[in-house]
């Protein structure tokens, strides 16, 4: 690829006593990815060297003051810090929990400025990174106050068979139900929708949504959150041209690989979602920040402190990270063009004329026919 056309991609180095510098080490130790762009690290060049040296990896770098001064073919450091930090393997701290936050901070900035294209996130401690500047649940949350511009993000783990996204984020199990509103279901099968046609270039994606209760609800017998909440949003997201379908008992829907039909999934909290699809993903699997104007994506591994330092940490992850915000940046770049300057609508879609998206049946997923919106 042409050096101009490289994607910029700006890259934090998350937790210091953990194995984010590592997975980062070991996915430009292979040359041909910078090929496809032009990495900048935004880190503490000693600590950067002591877990290079410490884990024995040859990836070289380059420190430098400004990404403006980010060449091609090469991993270039851009100094957040340069003091002396102790680094301690496998334990949380203070100062890796500020290393974190200076390293973020710098990306942020330096994506207003137009500097870099997209941010890839390595992992956190959501504890020490916690500061008077900092006090969110995590990454996504504090990307949304810096650079959201009033845009609500969206949780999406993602790898190539399967994308789940999540009406509740990082919030106590006991603050879940309250949160599941019709309002709030809806406005995430809205970003859901448009992500999957400006980000992943879908022409009609289709979306299952999850219950709430167990076998989802039986009627109103285990709860009444999927007839008084969820179905009522399935329906307003039908007749805006939103082809969502459910609600699906979670076990039942992964169990069965009924996800195979779709092309998300929403569920209603964190691990109702995640716990699903770690299991079938946790090696690949990438988190991507939806919603927001900035590109934002992460390995959906955490700090892995019981193996930081041991050379064991699999950097698949962070670089199928890599990849996908490449290739979403791509897709919102010919998205964008596209409908920039369109034609005057010369036809019916025929959906239109059906009253909504087709129904999907596959053994007992089943959604019924949407009312005809009345006129």
């Amino acid at each position: 690829m042409e050096q101009e056309n490289r994607i910029r991609i700006g890259i934090t180095c998350g937790d210091a006593n953990g194995i984010g510098y590592e997975v980062i080490f070991k996915t430009f130790a292979e040359p041909t990815i910078f090929e496809l762009c032009t990495p900048v690290l935004y880190g503490n060049p000693r600590i950067a060297t002591y877990h290079r040296k410490g884990l024995n990896l040859n990836t070289n770098f380059a420190a430098i003051q400004n990404a403006s001064e980010a060449l091609p073919d090469r991993l270039n450091l851009v100094v957040v810090d340069d003091s002396e930090v102790k680094v301690e393997l496998g334990s949380a701290s203070q100062e890796a929990g500020q290393q974190a936050l200076m390293s973020l901070d710098k990306a942020l900035r330096d994506y207003s400025e137009g500097k870099i294209d997209v941010i890839v996130t390595a992992p956190i401690n959501k504890n020490t990174i916690q500061s008077e500047k900092f006090h969110f649940p995590g990454h996504t949350e504090y990307i949304q106050d810096k650079l959201g511009k009033g845009s609500e993000a969206l949780m999406i783990l993602m790898n190539e068979r399967l994308r789940v996204a999540l009406v509740t984020t990082h919030l106590p199990i006991s603050q879940v139900a309250s949160a599941i509103t019709e309002e709030s279901v809806l406005a995430k099968l809205r970003i859901l929708n448009r992500s999957l046609l400006r980000d992943f270039a879908l022409s009609a994606p289709r979306i299952a949504v999850l219950a709430l209760n167990p076998h989802a609800g039986d009627n109103g017998l285990l709860g009444a959150e999927e007839q008084q909440v969820i179905v009522p949003a399935i329906e307003k997201a039908n007749a805006e041209g939103i082809a969502a379908f459910g609600p699906y008992a979670a076990d039942g829907f992964f169990g069965s690989h009924a996800y195979d039909h779709f092309d998300a999934v929403l569920a209603m909290y964190h691990d109702q979602g995640l716990t699903a699809f770690k299991a079938l993903a946790m090696d690949d699997g990438v988190n991507f920040t939806a919603g927001l104007p900035v590109v934002r994506t992460s390995p959906a591994h955490g700090t892995a402190y019981d193996i930081a330092g041991r050379g064991e940490a699999d950097e698949n992850s962070f670089r199928q990270a890599i990849f996908i915000a490449t290739d979403i940046w791509r897709n919102r770049k010919f998205f964008d063009e596209s409908v920039a300057n369109p034609l005057p609508k010369l036809y019916q879609d025929r959906r239109e004329d059906m009253g909504g998206p087709r129904p999907f049946r596959d053994g007992n997923f089943e959604r019924r026919p949407r009312p005809t919106t009345e006129q």
